[in-house]
């Protein structure tokens, strides 16, 4: 199959894109690199530097079958200050992408969603069938996006899945040897953060301690890039003439910020100081998503623990380090 991965010199996009290469799949990489590195491509993929509007019909017109989108911001912080920014890369970037589609004859499509589109759940863990009621731009253009699948596979017959996940974690080596993991600026995650701490010898930040949870420190869900690859793959697969699936994705527990802070003291060796702040307006006490749905209908679970995800961040971050 010829796949087009939008934003495939990215953390998580590359990672897919180098699991679709090794299961045979001729894979062509769109990417602005505003956010990704070209290095990340796979080796075995055709590279395309541009954007979803000025580049998906060209690309889109070499025969591609499918697509696997990646491209957006994804900085919460970013879309509150600059929502514009996000509905019109995220959203308009999107629809630009479903028109060339559209016009081309591509009709498969898997979306990089978010649990973000929930916003503060009222229960845990999260069902598909709850509200969406994201709290943020960055939530609300994905949910956007997912409206649109919606109608584009009512209205044109594309067959359309979107995975909808928190925190996904560690890194992948590839089978010439590279390491693919986290390199965000701002890095605004849990682990590579603690893992910088742990390499620099200074304190990491806990955003209060008072939740009512075990410890009181938030809860998240948190996957291995490697098994969120492996989801993207079969919902590939999945994905049926208008239809549009939405599936969750998730480890069905979540881990504490002093769990994370822990392993990762495991991991490295190295005694990570941490220091409590106040809380951050707006951060729910526990954040874990239901996987029951694609665990039934697709035969998919994260395989890989809180330990695997430090360790193999940990890995990716002395590959990068100066010897």
């Amino acid at each position: 199959m010829r796949v087009l991965v939008t934003g495939g010199a990215g953390y998580i996009g590359s990672v897919v894109a180098g699991q679709l290469v090794a299961a045979g799949h001729d894979v062509t990489v769109l990417d602005d690199l505003s956010t990704g590195f070209a290095d990340a491509v796979p080796p075995g993929a055709t590279f395309v530097r541009g954007t979803l509007r000025d580049c998906a019909a060209e690309v889109l017109a070499d025969d591609i079958d499918a697509v696997l989108h990646f491209a957006a911001r994804s900085l919460v912080g970013e879309s509150v200050a600059n929502p514009a920014k996000y509905w019109s890369n995220n959203l308009g970037g999107t629809i630009s992408l479903l028109e060339a589609m559209r016009e081309i004859g591509v009709r498969t499509i898997v979306f990089s969603s978010t649990a973000a589109v929930y916003g503060e759940p009222g229960r845990t863990p999260i069902l598909e069938s709850d509200p969406t009621r994201p709290t943020s731009p960055y939530g609300a253009s994905k949910i956007a996006v997912d409206t649109t699948l919606t109608e584009f596979c009512r209205l044109h017959g594309f067959g359309a899945v979107s995975l909808r996940y928190f925190n996904v974690a560690g890194a992948f080596q590839s089978t010439e040897g590279r390491w693919l993991g986290e390199r965000h600026h701002p890095e605004t995650h849990l682990i590579p953060n603690v893992l910088a701490a742990a390499t620099e010898g200074r304190p990491v930040r806990i955003f209060g301690d008072d939740y009512p949870t075990p410890d009181g420190t938030c809860v998240r869900d948190y996957i291995h890039v490697t098994d969120l690859a492996d989801a993207h793959l079969r919902a590939l697969g999945a994905a049926r003439p208008g239809e549009h699936r939405i599936y969750n994705l998730g480890n069905g527990a979540g881990f504490s910020v002093r769990e994370v802070i822990e392993v990762c003291r495991e991991v490295t060796g190295i005694d990570i100081a941490a220091e409590v702040g106040p809380r951050r307006a707006g951060d729910p006490a526990v954040l874990v998503a239901s996987s029951a749905k694609i665990q039934s209908e697709l035969g998919w679970r994260a395989s890989r623990d809180l330990r695997a995800m430090a360790a193999d961040a940990w890995r990716f971050t002395q590959a990068r380090s100066p010897r």
